[in-house]
């Protein structure tokens, strides 16, 4: 779990446990080091889709999809933690901003092998996002690399989620740490706060 705490070093935010194929008892073996790791590098661990494996590991959040358990229910499960929501379109963006959530994720902005069969939504809904979000937190996801951060941040974002980008980095610190300065020079070159 030095990873962790290398890409806390090196800018990383919060770190989300995905796990789609696993059974609950492989999640909760793969978790419990990973929740540890977060807590001791003093970043959030977010748990997707799962209220119980977030109960079970004491996760700071929960991310949920647009087919996963409605906000409420999952509220009453696991209350006191940050819930944050995937958005794919126009309304559920619109939806998002009105529900209460802490935080959404837009996109795919690009077509990516982490969520297969899913179109890329394009910078149309992230300027979309952009417009409408008002002081919600919000987040680009999708595909997003060194090689097009620009763009997306040209369209609105401030904020992105990244997987390949870091994960399949020679050196994942370093792919953190470079995404994270682009970010943060553009806020401040916008009046931001980083």
């Amino acid at each position: 779990m030095d990873m962790i705490e290398d890409l806390a070093g090196a800018g990383v935010d919060a770190i989300q446990l995905r796990e789609k194929e696993m059974e609950p008892k492989q999640i909760l073996e793969l978790g419990g080091p990973i929740a540890r790791a977060c807590r001791a590098a003093g970043i959030p661990f977010i748990v997707n889709d799962r209220p119980d494996i977030a109960l079970a590991l004491r996760a700071d959040g929960l991310h949920l999809g647009q087919d996963d358990i409605p906000l409420p229910v999952a509220r009453a499960i696991v209350p006191g933690i940050l819930f944050g929501g995937s958005t794919h379109s126009v309304e559920q963006v619109e939806r998002a901003t009105s529900e209460g959530w802490d935080y959404f994720a837009v996109g795919p902005v690009y077509e990516t092998p982490t969520k297969p069969g899913r179109p890329g939504t394009g910078l149309g809904l992230i300027r979309f996002a952009a417009e409408r979000a008002g002081r919600s937190a919000w987040f680009a996801i999708g595909g997003i690399d060194a090689g097009n951060l620009d763009e997306v941040m040209d369209a609105g974002a401030r904020r992105v989620v990244v997987v390949r980008a870091i994960t399949e980095a020679p050196d994942p610190s370093h792919a953190a740490t470079l995404l994270k300065e682009r970010l943060v020079e553009r806020a401040l070159a916008d009046g931001a706060p980083s």
